[in-house]
């Protein structure tokens, strides 16, 4: 098992114990929730992943799952809020395990606060991590993706990137600039001809560890507001996108009606999610006093890739295996019009 060490930037590598044969994947946020689920998706198929983090404890432990489901792994600790860190690990990942061909953005942090309780640093942090590391990973994977004309940059988005929420303010906006810059990369590829794509998916409520850890104000424990999504389902989202050509995707019910009835009546939206989004992001259960949080520093433990919330949560949306599969639905509809209309005329 090879290993390099790079204490300027804070970047640290650990090769896997053999080489696979799949794509080359770089996940940001890979130690835990979102970015654990999709890295052990694609290791399922025998990916080479990249896994960018901050934790050690969260990256070993996605190194074992990747290598137990038939990837390679190869660890890199860096913060994506830093732009040199980013690149770095770009270069050691092509050096390590080949030429990328997905990268998977992802990485991402949040506030439970209202607005003015929140500090200036705070929202600076958030917008550096969930908004600037995807400009950073984008980046580094245009660098390299684009001389060669393949491959494919994956926006892990949310219903949120459509319609904020009170309470989340700095997530919500990292989301909506998200969405904005992925829109002018995608005109801008189309202009020159680039076979690169970019591609964003958008999740709902999702039960991951983030709840868990993410800075909060309030009086009563977060909580992702329901109904609540497994992040496996996510994965497959992404390892879906990945590999087929979609512009977006919404997952999930919720997601669609979030995107959809903001276009509609988000006045409407605004009334209701003043009355109820302060207690749909509340459980019941009280804050522990001096709960530590993640924003400046990861935390220590291994994770995982789910929250609290196993009992309450959905592995299946209808709606997402509908929009895998619309192409064959529409061809169903329309062999069953055309069965139908003959049948009418034939009466």
């Amino acid at each position: 098992m090879a290993e390099v060490t790079m204490s300027g930037d804070r970047v640290s590598l650990r090769a896997g114990r053999h080489r696979a044969a799949g794509p080359v994947v770089v996940v940001t946020g890979a130690s835990a929730g979102v970015g654990r689920a999709v890295s052990r998706r694609f290791a399922q198929k025998g990916a080479r992943v990249a896994l960018i983090a901050r934790g050690a404890d969260g990256l070993e432990g996605a190194r074992q799952d990747v290598e137990r489901l038939g990837g390679e792994a190869l660890v890199i600790q860096a913060d994506v809020a830093e732009a040199d860190a980013v690149d770095n690990a770009a270069e050691h990942a092509e050096r390590e395990l080949g030429p990328i061909d997905i990268w998977v953005n992802n990485a991402t942090t949040t506030v439970f606060s209202r607005i003015r309780e929140m500090t200036a640093e705070e929202f600076r942090r958030v917008t550096e991590v969930a908004y600037l590391g995807y400009v950073h990973g984008t980046l580094s994977a245009l660098k390299r993706m684009l001389p060669r004309d393949r491959g494919t940059v994956v926006q892990v988005g949310s219903a949120l990137s459509y319609r904020a929420i009170p309470l989340q303010s700095a997530y919500c906006a990292a989301k909506h600039a998200i969405q904005g810059f992925t829109e002018s990369l995608r005109c801008e590829l189309m202009h020159d001809g680039s076979h690169v794509r970019v591609t964003m998916v958008h999740m709902p409520a999702l039960n991951t560890p983030q709840f868990g850890w993410n800075r909060t104000r309030m009086p009563r424990h977060p909580q992702p507001v329901p109904p609540i999504y497994q992040p496996e389902l996510a994965a497959e989202a992404v390892y879906y996108a990945a590999f087929h050509d979609r512009v977006e995707m919404a997952v999930g019910w919720p997601t669609v009606a979030a995107v959809y009835g903001n276009r509609i009546a988000p006045r409407l939206l605004d009334r209701q999610l003043a009355r109820t989004g302060f207690d749909s992001q509340q459980t019941d259960g009280p804050v522990q006093p001096g709960r530590p949080d993640n924003l400046w520093e990861p935390l220590p433990g291994d994770r995982g890739a789910h929250g609290a919330f196993d009992d309450r949560s959905w592995s299946f949306s209808p709606q997402f295996w509908a929009n895998k599969n619309r192409k064959w639905l529409m061809l169903g509809a329309c062999v069953v019009g055309s069965a139908a209309a003959l049948w009418r005329v034939r009466r």
